[in-house]
C-alpha cells in the first residue's frame, strides 16, 4: 500500500517509520526540512517538502496513487482542509486527520473524517484507522482462553444494534470507544461512524469474527 502522511512531528515520524518497516511505500510531507530528522536511519520512503493541502505538493508525495492518508501536523486547520481534499479529490478510502480541540474533531467525525484527539490516543492507534488489521488482542486472561479485542468491521454494520453484533459473532460487546472516549453499550446501542469496538470472545474465534464482521453486507 501507498501511504501519504502530512507531519513529520513525533507523531508523524513515529508513523511513518511503522508502516516503512511493515513494507509499505510511504511518503510523508512537511514544511520544515529539518523535521524529516526525526525520522529513523532506515527509513526508506520519500520526504517531501511542502505545504500539505497544496494539490502540487500532495500529487507529488503520490496522493493519486495512495490507498491512505494521515494528517498529523501541529494545525487542525491544516489537517482537516489536507484530509478533505485527499478524500474529496483525490478519493482516498481511508484518511485519518489528528485534531487537538476535541469539540473540532466532533464536528469533523460528522463529516466523514476519522479524527485522532492527541490527548487519548497513540501513532499505533492512527494506523489501526489506516489499514484495517482484523481482531487486535487488548488484553488475554491468565488461562490465555478468553480475550477481548479491537475488531474492525465493514460499513454494512454500521446503525446496527449491539444485540445484532453479538448474535452474528458469538461474542460479548466489552466497550465501545466513541470521540476518543469510553462507552459501555446497552444491547440496543447503535453502532456509529468511526467507533470502536472492542469484543470478548474465545481466542480461537478471532478469524471467524474478523470474517464475520469484514462482510460488506452485514448481518444475515
Amino acid at each position: 500500500m501507498h501511504i501519504v502522511i502530512l507531519g513529520a512531528g513525533r507523531v508523524g515520524a513515529l508513523l511513518a517509520d511503522r508502516l516503512d518497516e511493515g513494507g509499505h511505500s510511504v511518503s510523508i510531507i512537511d514544511q520544515d526540512e529539518q523535521a524529516f530528522r526525526r525520522l529513523g536511519s532506515q527509513f526508506g520512503g520519500e520526504t517531501i517538502k511542502g505545504v500539505g493541502f497544496d494539490r502540487q505538493t500532495l500529487e507529488a508525495a503520490g496522493i493519486e496513487m495512495a490507498h491512505a492518508f494521515a494528517a498529523v501536523s501541529s494545525g487542525d486547520n491544516t489537517n482537516i482542509i489536507a484530509a478533505r481534499t485527499a478524500r474529496e479529490t483525490y478519493g482516498v478510502e481511508n484518511v485519518v486527520a489528528r485534531i487537538y480541540d476535541p469539540r473540532r474533531a466532533e464536528v469533523y467525525q460528522r463529516l466523514g473524517i476519522p479524527t485522532v484527539a492527541t490527548v487519548s490516543w497513540t501513532a499505533g492507534q492512527i494506523m489501526r484507522g489506516l489499514i484495517p488489521q482484523g481482531a487486535q488482542v487488548e488484553h488475554r486472561d491468565a488461562s490465555g482462553e478468553i480475550v477481548i479485542c479491537e475488531v474492525q468491521y465493514a460499513e454494512a454494520w454500521i446503525g446496527r444494534e449491539m444485540a445484532d453484533i453479538e448474535h452474528a459473532t458469538s461474542t460479548r460487546v466489552t466497550f465501545l470507544t466513541r470521540h476518543g472516549s469510553g462507552l459501555l453499550p446497552d444491547h440496543t446501542t447503535v453502532l456509529q461512524q468511526g467507533d470502536l469496538l472492542h469484543l470478548a470472545m474465545n481466542s480461537g474465534q478471532r478469524e471467524t469474527v474478523t470474517a464475520v464482521l469484514a462482510n460488506e453486507s452485514g448481518p444475515r
